[in-house]
């Protein structure tokens, strides 16, 4: 597949856990940086997390501290841990790679996203 292919998204009650993967499109040794954003129901799309080819990671404040972003380079996969949800993540999560960083901050690659996961917490 020449796209990132994300899976593990549904629904779940508020305070509950779910995992998300994303398949990379090649050698996830060779990109150098890949990300998750979300978008909510008539908002835009939003940074969530990012991880560094070296293992560096980037957050967004709204879920520090009870998501973690991982990657397995034997499975070629990138995992999203999402802890003690909220209704307010509900959305469809896109998975990206080969995204780059200014400044700290985790710039996308436009040409490599998924096709999104639903992600529904309910109260």
């Amino acid at each position: 597949h020449v796209q990132p292919v994300e899976s593990g998204g549904g629904l779940v009650q508020a305070g509950g856990s779910l995992r998300l993967s994303c398949e990379a499109s090649r050698s996830i040794s060779s990109i150098n940086a890949m990300g998750w954003y979300r978008q909510p129901p008539g908002k835009q799309r939003e940074f969530v997390a990012s991880i560094h080819r070296g293992g560096t990671t980037t957050y967004a404040d709204s879920v520090k501290g009870r998501f973690t972003i991982s990657r397995d380079k034997d499975k070629n996969t990138m995992y999203l841990e999402m802890n003690n949800l909220k209704t307010e993540d509900t959305a469809v999560y896109y998975c990206n790679e080969g995204g780059t960083y200014v400044r700290g901050s985790y710039l996308p690659n436009l040409r490599f996203w998924g096709q999104g996961t639903q992600v529904t917490v309910s109260s």
